[in-house]
């Protein structure tokens, strides 16, 4: 059994390989992670980190580590940003950063539309040393593979003080993974990606507002992915959501603002396909801190929601 789940999980590392992009439950607490548009909508000094363990007990499930650090300048007409990955699944290792820049229209007295692009590397590395194989002489599955893949995205995001649509391709080329001697073994190519997000703010008593959303993630050569979102926020301090994702199932969001600096979230994935016979869910954590700096953001307004 142990065999056939770590073969299973090289072949869905491969998959994964190819995608290059992690699927997260907490985006919408950090959008700059998919649309470098968003880059300085909070206007402060904003830092994000995110921990995804997907599909807990079982041996090499993939494990991710984001990070990102943005912020307005030039009286919030530009944005400026990093995005730090960490992303392992099994034998297979992929850590970027990018960074990301944005600028921004006034539409009106409350409708902004940022243009963001963003540029950087993928640091890919596949240790196939670490398999227990049956055949320890198969060429396709030995040694170490390490390639560096640049790659540049785009993004628009229009934000109102009740709504927000945002557009983005964040990862334009489609680089090779590794160029295999032999052309038959697994996916050696990373795909385009197109992200749609949208949400709205809806009051329904002085002191609980509803936060319905939407993501929808194209890949090219793979089925679309869609999330419904729906959060009820209690005192602008605590919420409690709930996510629908038609390729996975339901997913459980907690998030406390613990002060005017400290923003935290949770997330609970259930695992609705054959997995849950070996797995015990996926867990997400998130924590954000904000800060404004004086002679930056002085005399600006910084948003409390997305």
């Amino acid at each position: 059994m142990r065999f056939s789940i770590t073969i299973w999980l090289v072949f869905v590392s491969l998959v994964g390989l190819a995608q290059q992009r992690p699927i997260q439950s907490l985006y919408m607490f950090d959008p700059l992670l998919l649309n470098p548009a968003y880059a300085g909508t909070q206007v402060q000094l904003s830092a994000t980190a995110i921990y995804r363990n997907q599909w807990i007990n079982l041996e090499g499930a993939p494990k991710t580590m984001t990070g990102t650090v943005h912020s307005g300048f030039l009286r919030n007409r530009v944005g400026l940003g990093l995005i730090f990955t960490d992303d392992q699944i099994g034998i297979h290792h992929d850590v970027s950063v990018y960074g990301a820049y944005a600028y921004r229209i006034n539409l009106s007295k409350r409708t902004t539309l940022s243009m963001g692009l963003q540029g950087g590397f993928n640091n890919i590395k596949s240790d196939y040393n670490k398999l227990n194989l049956k055949n320890p002489g198969d060429p396709n599955l030995f040694g170490v593979l390490q390639k560096i893949n640049p790659n540049v995205g785009a993004g628009l995001y229009l934000r109102h003080n009740n709504y927000f649509v945002g557009l983005s391709v964040p990862y334009m080329i489609n680089n090779t993974v590794f160029n295999y001697e032999d052309e038959t073994v697994g996916f050696s190519r990373q795909r385009r990606y197109y992200y749609l997000m949208a949400g709205t703010k809806i009051p329904l008593v002085d002191y609980l507002d509803f936060f319905p959303s939407l993501m929808m993630r194209f890949q090219e050569r793979a089925p679309y992915s869609m999330d419904l979102n729906g959060t009820l926020v209690l005192y602008k301090t605590v919420g409690l959501g709930i996510s629908a994702r038609n390729s996975e199932g339901l997913i459980g969001l907690f998030e406390l603002q613990l002060n005017e600096n400290f923003h935290v979230g949770y997330s609970y994935d259930f695992t609705a396909s054959d997995l849950n016979q070996f797995s015990a869910g996926t867990h997400e954590m998130m924590i954000n801190y904000r800060v404004k700096i004086t002679r930056i953001h002085k005399g600006l307004e910084c948003p409390s929601y997305w």
